[in-house]
């Protein structure tokens, strides 16, 4: 018999039709990306971040598009916020555990407020953002996709990224835990690892021509990634094309890791 027939099968569908999406960090960059390519895909997206004004714009794009969108305003930092926030919707099937930061330096200039702040934002909010999405997910009873944002980083290490280096390996090791506890309820946890995006906030960095040529000698694909170059990966690990797919990472990045 062939696979058609012992398998009946079927080519898995991207689409996130009837299902809930959570996106933090939605206002602006990666976030908005996300959060309007689970939209376009047929979630119903709930965006969470600090500026009402923002999330506003993004929701309205959605909307626009044809999708449906909530905001909410919510402080990730703030663990009673966050789990009051996220614990109280009805449903959530797919995180994009998105709300992060970095603060370029070299090792031996890191304060202690700068490496406090970065632990806080990059591993604790990311923490207690997904514990409270996957206790969400447990009461539903339906599974989920938790899509962490990581970063190439989270494989390497890199000259004045040493506390961003250390998050995103946090972040690594946190999505493959959650993966094992679980993939018994339907809950599958991966990481996506972009390279460095061009966007708005970034533009400025690479009009140093010495960062610029770094960066540039380090993508094997020789330019830098597109918010466009990521959300397609959201979209396939949030999907049921992904189903088998738990304790992953999928890195975006030109292949700098490669080598």
């Amino acid at each position: 018999m062939s696979v058609a027939e012992t398998e009946g099968l079927q080519t898995p569908t991207m689409r996130l039709d009837g299902l809930t999406a959570v996106v933090t960090g939605a206002g602006r960059g990666l976030g908005e990306g996300c959060a309007i390519a689970l939209g376009d895909a047929g979630a119903e997206v709930v965006l969470i971040s600090r500026t009402q004004k923002e999330l506003d714009a993004v929701a309205q794009t959605i909307t626009e598009r044809g999708g449906e969108a909530k905001a909410m305003v919510c402080d990730v930092t703030d663990a009673v916020q966050i789990k009051a926030t996220i614990e109280g919707l009805e449903r959530i099937d797919i995180l994009m555990n998105n709300a992060g930061a970095n603060i370029p330096e070299p090792f031996i200039d890191v304060t202690e407020e700068h490496l406090d702040f970065l632990l806080e934002l990059n591993v604790k909010s990311m923490f207690m953002v997904a514990q409270a999405a996957m206790r969400r997910m447990l009461a539903g009873g339906r599974g989920g996709s938790m899509i962490h944002m990581s970063s190439q980083m989270g494989h390497v290490g890199s000259p004045r990224r040493t506390v961003y280096c250390l998050t995103k390996h946090a972040v690594e090791g946190m999505s493959k835990a959650i993966a094992a506890e679980g993939a018994a309820a339907g809950i599958r946890s991966n990481c996506i690892g972009p390279t460095f995006i061009e966007t708005p906030m970034t533009k400025p960095m690479f009009e140093n021509p010495e960062f610029h040529t770094f960066v540039l000698d380090r993508i094997l694909m020789g330019r830098l990634g597109k918010i466009s170059d990521i959300t397609g990966s959201v979209v396939f690990l949030a999907s049921p094309a992904s189903a088998l797919i738990t304790g992953a990472s999928l890195t975006i990045d030109g292949g700098w890791t490669a080598v």
